[in-house]
């Protein structure tokens, strides 16, 4: 009996030992976790010998590299900017081909010709329009990471710029008329855009300004 007993007290206190109870590890009181914020966090079992002052993250998740921003850039953008694009293009332009596909043969009766003519011609309008949407991503990612590397500053100003360039250049082979209507239109696109970025930190100063 009297070895039973000495077993189980040794095999007891190694378990407790493990798992950090009373086997040498520190124990800590009800005034000591009292004071510790739990905020996000559901109240600890006052058994478990955890300080919870280790299991609140107060700094950021992931490090970063020395002098890098936790948005991304320009440079990084431009790859997703120019991917997208092409898709979009690519799924607009099938869908626009095969809507111009049924018009032109909907006094053909439903055969092989007429089915082969439905295919090249989603598959003409689906490639021009992925080529135009394409072209277009690329001239205004490559203005945007130009002028942003030049003025040394991420913002708006840098969109709005890149967007007319963007017009500008693309529509170039029309004349001057030609280079002021693409302008203008990218100057539009673009100035649409950064008022939308930009919407809820408007009407938030709005809003402190009215009271």
């Amino acid at each position: 009996m009297e070895g039973n007993g000495g077993s189980s007290n040794r095999g007891s206190g190694g378990l407790a030992g493990f798992f950090g109870g009373s086997g040498g590890g520190p124990s800590y009181s009800n005034a000591d976790l009292a004071g510790v914020p739990l905020t996000g966090m559901s109240p600890l079992s006052p058994y478990l010998n955890v300080d919870p002052r280790y299991l609140i993250q107060d700094t950021d998740e992931f490090i970063l590299p020395t002098g890098a921003n936790k948005t991304r850039g320009r440079f990084e953008l431009a790859f997703f900017t120019i991917g997208g694009c092409c898709i979009t293009g690519a799924a607009f332009g099938a869908v626009n081909g095969l809507r111009l596909g049924l018009k032109e043969t909907q006094k053909m009766s439903w055969s092989k010709p007429r089915n082969v003519q439905i295919l090249n011609m989603v598959t003409r309008q689906g490639a021009l329009w992925a080529n135009t949407l394409g072209s277009l991503a690329l001239l205004y990612s490559a203005f945007g990471v130009v002028i942003e590397k030049t003025r040394g500053a991420e913002d708006d100003i840098n969109t709005v710029a890149a967007g007319t360039m963007t017009g500008m250049l693309y529509k170039c082979t029309g004349g001057l008329r030609g280079v002021a209507r693409g302008g203008l239109t990218g100057l539009t696109l673009t100035s649409l855009y950064a008022l939308y970025n930009n919407w809820e930190h408007m009407k938030g100063s709005m809003t402190q300004q009215s009271l």
